[in-house]
């Protein structure tokens, strides 16, 4: 960890707990390491948290090229869990089940192609 992120992490640290004294609740989930930071508030669930960190999957997924072994793999799973985690509450459509089915079946032929890549790519 960079000097200089340590210093915010700390000072980040600081200022929940300022808030705290002011009975305002914050979550703090830090990877200093990674140098990465999450902040919640008091109200935030597992599903608002499954729903964001599904966010930055896809993106992932978005932003690498096709040709990377993992990508079909991403991609696909990253679908799947959109349409059950949008539904979560609710019940799934005929439709979603379809597109589940057919992302299934892309991560199935995608499985191959990450099998036939060295990990030391």
């Amino acid at each position: 960890m960079s000097d200089d992120f340590a210093a915010f992490h700390k000072s980040l640290l600081d200022l929940i707990k300022s808030f705290e004294q002011k009975n305002v609740l914050v979550k703090m989930n830090s990877d200093p390491d990674s140098n990465i930071i999450r902040i919640y508030g008091e109200r935030s669930d597992g599903l608002a948290l499954a729903k964001t960190g599904l966010d930055e999957i896809e993106e992932l997924a978005l932003t690498t090229a096709e040709h990377h072994p993992y990508w079909g793999l991403v991609y696909n799973g990253s679908q799947i869990l959109k349409i059950v985690l949008e539904k979560w509450n609710g019940t799934l459509t005929d439709d979603e089940i379809i597109q589940i089915k057919w992302h299934a079946d892309e991560i199935k032929n995608s499985s191959g192609n990450a099998n036939s890549h060295s990990h030391d790519e």
